[in-house]
């Protein structure tokens, strides 16, 4: 997976020499599988790694999935050991692109565009499609947008006793500030 990490990367970045570069090291991915009544189930990573070709709009982005940060310590355990194995899946990637995504009509004000793409959890690619609001502030482009994902599209098994205290469907929220490279 690290390979295929360093590969994926190396490949849009050298796509990308001579193409407008916006990247950022610090994107907030978050993502909420609560139910009425129960604990929360949410976490968030603030160490997303996300790169955008602004010709393009292509896009990709990588987690270390043990940078989410869960409230409950214990809750934090349990997703690493059990349910992302992030001793086997240590990674979690995405790469796309914007659809009719042109960086010269970008504004201050936020436009909505669709993002496609593939995103790999715990082994499985699936495809993705998201509303994202993009704007532009002090040179740098501002990118928030989320998307519903099911645990099961994963192969994530929820053992049956707290099954009913996790969402079948999780809400992921990404917020970046990228700043031209």
């Amino acid at each position: 997976m690290k390979n295929l990490t360093l590969i994926m990367f190396s490949l849009l970045v050298g796509n990308m020499i001579s193409a407008q570069k916006y990247s950022s090291k610090s994107g907030k991915v978050s993502f909420e599988a609560s139910v009425p009544l129960f604990e929360d189930v949410s976490a968030q990573d603030n160490n997303n790694t996300v790169i955008l070709n602004a010709d393009t709009g292509e896009m990709a982005s990588v987690s270390s999935v043990k940078n989410f940060q869960f409230t409950v310590k214990l809750m934090q355990e349990h997703f690493n050991e059990s349910y992302a194995e992030t001793a086997k899946y240590p990674k979690t990637t995405f790469k796309g692109k914007i659809q009719g995504f042109d960086k010269s009509k970008l504004t201050a004000n936020p436009q909505k565009y669709t993002v496609q793409g593939t995103l790999n959890f715990h082994g499985v690619d699936k495809a993705v499609s998201s509303t994202a609001s993009i704007y532009i502030k002090d040179g740098n482009i501002l990118m928030q947008g989320g998307f519903v994902a099911r645990p099961a599209d994963f192969q994530v098994t929820i053992p049956k006793m707290v099954m009913k205290k996790v969402a079948e469907n999780v809400n992921v929220k990404y917020n970046y500030t990228l700043v031209k490279q």
